[in-house]
């Protein structure tokens, strides 16, 4: 009788998800915590407070850093990544939403916000596919 394949607890889709996550938010956090009055330019924005860039910057390299490091930890550890994801991405988005609806906010946000959507939607989707697995 042959055995069942065991299927991994944390896909390696996931895992991969959270290189590429680690790679786009160090591409993005470096500059923006380093030289934000360098870089924002050339996104369209023309004020620029570099307190709050740093700040993004900050977060998007914590947040990368993490993926990173916890990209071999079991799924306990993932589901906890997951939901800090969500909650950073969801409300990232909305901020983006309402910037560009209210404000007078650069061409390149869409751009931005499409990009939160996708990885809010990937992190979305994977939590609940962790959701009852041991």
């Amino acid at each position: 009788m042959r055995k069942p394949k065991h299927k991994p607890a944390v896909p390696d889709s996931l895992r991969t998800w959270f290189i590429v996550h680690f790679a786009v938010d160090v591409i993005f956090g470096l500059p923006l915590l380093a030289v934000p009055d360098l870089v924002l330019p050339y996104l369209g924005w023309t004020v620029i407070d570099p307190l709050a860039a740093r700040l993004v910057g900050a977060a998007l390299l914590g947040i990368g850093i993490e993926s990173y490091l916890g990209r071999d930890a079991g799924v306990a550890v993932y589901r906890g990544m997951l939901n800090l994801k969500i909650v950073w991405a969801s409300a990232a988005c909305l901020g983006l939403l309402l910037s560009l609806f209210l404000d007078d906010a650069p061409t390149a946000g869409w751009l931005i916000l499409a990009i939160f959507v996708i990885f809010d939607a990937a992190w979305v989707y994977y939590r609940n596919l962790l959701r009852y697995t041991a």
